[in-house]
Formats: structure tokens, sequence, C-alpha cells
């Protein structure tokens, strides 16, 4: 059911926190923030990072959409697809019973690539629409054949629900898919499924402050990756932007910049081989791996480090962000953002935020960061601008 409650996130922490008999030093000595830090974000004079709320909801023993307030008023149609994909995971054993034969294969995995297509343009309903149908006839497809194609097609299908699922807060129904998926990579007799699985499951544990067992279970998936294959670019790539991100959360900046500087390698020699006639996937696995990806990800670094000098001079220019997908788009626009109001530069804050609006409204108006960033620019205003009263009338932020 969707969350009704007005409070901010920082109030919704410190409840969290009093409900559980901790004090604000208690909490500090639980995680690596301070107890003023602590303070300033509960009464609202500091923005709630993700890596702050991950950070406080493991120290707390709670999910981060608990402090963010997911599901949220508005989301009711995309959250009957997932109760619809809740009932279609209940089979195990056996696959779901269907009124008709199941579609062929090679249909169901032309839907899939449509289901891609919605989420890359943050069309979650769309997506969420086709999942369930599309999770049941491949399920039967798998329990009748079993081939290594089947089990593919499968996997990506469940690839995207573990996409959908955890963006809208579900971390235990993303967890269970993330499972199944493990089992049909193998299955599926592809090392680089079951490496990019690796490097989906750490966004999970970037939920969870797992910081250092993310690291390494990346590092793992390094070594499985066959530098000769065409979509190998892509998979390091991913890789190495992901462990830039999360070292950075973690405070550790060297590390951060260091594996930043590997995916550009990586980019580079990739070029280098297109050029010399090789083939080189840059897309096979949805994650986009190209100059413009990775300018954002640096970007994303230094909003991360609070290196905000560092995250102007990393803005990518806008012919590179032109070529990203609208989700990838948005979702700097909204690291800006939150860079700005931290930076306290409101105005600038603000164009970013209604910049990634008009990009990706249904995944904006419902993103736990984009949220806290107009909570922020609320409070940072004695008297709202109109673009500003609009974007809050939207998202329904108090």
């Amino acid at each position: 059911m969707p969350n009704e409650d007005p409070a901010t996130t920082g109030q919704r922490i410190a409840r969290a926190r009093k409900l559980r008999g901790v004090t604000q030093l208690g909490l500090a000595a639980r995680c690596r923030y301070s107890r003023s830090q602590i303070a300033k974000v509960e009464s609202g004079a500091r923005i709630a990072t993700p890596g702050f709320v991950a950070q406080v909801a493991a120290a707390l023993g709670v999910t981060t959409a608990e402090l963010y307030g997911q599901p949220y008023a508005g989301q009711e149609a995309v959250h009957a697809h997932v109760t619809a994909i809740r009932e279609v995971l209940a089979y195990v054993d056996v696959p779901p019973e269907l009124d008709a034969a199941p579609r062929p294969l090679e249909e169901l995995a032309r839907e899939s690539a449509v289901v891609a297509r919605h989420l890359q343009q943050a069309q979650h309903t769309k997506a969420g629409a086709l999942l369930p149908a599309l999770l049941e006839e491949l399920a039967v497809h798998v329990a009748e054949a079993g081939e290594p194609r089947a089990w593919q097609v499968l996997h990506r299908a469940q690839v995207l629900t573990l996409r959908l699922t955890r963006k809208l807060g579900h971390a235990d129904l993303a967890d269970y898919i993330a499972e199944r998926a493990r089992v049909s990579a193998a299955a599926a007799a592809d090392p680089h499924l079951e490496a990019m699985l690796t490097q989906r499951r750490t966004l999970m544990m970037m939920d969870r402050a797992q910081w250092r067992p993310a690291l390494a279970s990346l590092e793992h998936a390094l070594r499985r990756v066959d530098e000769h294959r065409p979509d190998a670019a892509e998979v390091l790539g991913a890789i190495r932007l992901r462990q830039a991100v999360i070292a950075a959360r973690a405070g550790r900046a060297t590390d951060a910049w260091d594996h930043f500087a590997q995916a550009q390698e990586i980019d580079v020699r990739a070029g280098e081989r297109a050029a010399a006639g090789q083939r080189v996937l840059r897309d096979a696995h949805g994650t986009t791996f190209t100059s413009g990806n990775i300018g954002v990800h640096g970007a994303a670094v230094a909003v991360e480090l609070r290196d905000y000098d560092e995250v102007v001079k990393r803005e990518p220019a806008p012919q590179l962000l032109a070529d990203l997908i609208p989700e990838r788009r948005a979702h700097h626009s909204i690291d800006m953002a939150r860079a700005l109001v931290e930076a306290r530069l409101p105005a600038d804050a603000l164009r970013h935020i209604t910049t990634a609006e008009s990009l990706a409204p249904e995944m904006v108006r419902y993103h736990p960061t984009a949220r806290t960033v107009v909570e922020h620019l609320v409070d940072m205003h004695n008297a709202l601008p109109a673009p500003l009263r609009r974007l809050q009338r939207r998202m329904r932020v108090i």
C-alpha cells in the first residue's frame, strides 16, 4: 500500500532511532557519521544522502525503503504489477498453469527487449505490466525444454524484474529474484551473465552499506570475464564503474578514482579494437558503456565524495549527455541537484531536478533522492518559485 506519511527522510530517521531507544550519540557510534551530522540530517539542515541513509538503516536494523517512506502515494498502478510478479515467482518447483500454450521463445525474447526499452525510458508502469506474463511463459519454456537459450531469455527477464523491484523499494523481492537469476545464469552457461548479475546485486548491497562485501564480489567477478569476447569491454567497464561509486560512497577516494581511471582505460582500448575492425559490444547487457556514461559516473564519484569543485569540473559536455538514455541522463541530473543543494546553490539545483523530471517524469517523481532534494529546496525558500511549487505538487512532497 502507498505510504501517506508526510514526514521527511530526516524525520523518519529520528523516529526510527527513537523507537529503538538509540540516541544520536549511540547511532553515531554505529556508523561513520558524527552526532552533529546526524542531528543536522534529522532536523533538515543537511540532506540525507544515499550513503547516509544506507548506513543508518543498517545500524538501526531497518530498510532504506522504510526511511525513505516507500512505496509512495501515486504508484498504485505499478505496485499492482509487483503484486502479480510476486504471485508468478511463487512457482518454484513446478511451472505455472497457463490457459493457453506459451508464445514462441523468440517472441518472448523480443518482448523482453521492449521491457528493457521501457526501463531505459524510465517507464516503470509499462515495464511492470509486461513482466508477469513474460515470467510465466518463460518458466514454462524452461520447464519443458531447459535448453541454454530458454534460460538466457528467462535470465534477462529476471534481471529486468530485479531492476524494477529494487527501484520501487521492494528489497525482499529483489533479493529473491537475484537468487533465481543466479540459477538461470548458471543454466544459461554464460559466465558473463553471472558477472553482470553480481554487478547488479551490488546495488542492493549498497542499500545496506555493505561496501566491503560489494567490492570483494566485484573483484571476484572481474576474474571471470573473458576479455576475448565482444561484450568484454562492457562487462569490465560496468564493474569498474560500480567499484568507483561504491568506493566513493565508502569514503575511499583514492580507490574510487583508481577504479574510474581503469574504466576509462577500458573505454580507450575498446575504441582501439573497434577501429581495428574487431567486434565490440557496448550495450549487450543494458549498461550503455559509452564515453558519456563514463563521464556521468565521474561526476557521480565526485558527488559521493562531496567534492563539489570536482563535480563542476566533471560535468560532461552536452553532446555526450545527449547520447545517453533518458534514465541515465535523469539520474545524472538528480546527482547534480543533490550536490548543488549541499553546496547551497538552490537555483542551480532546481534547474537540474526539473531537467531530470522532463527526461523521466515517472522515475523522478518517485526517486528517493529526487524527493529528498525537493524537500530541501522547499525548506531553502521563504517563497517558492513557481517551477518548484508545481514540482512539489506533482511529486506530492510536503
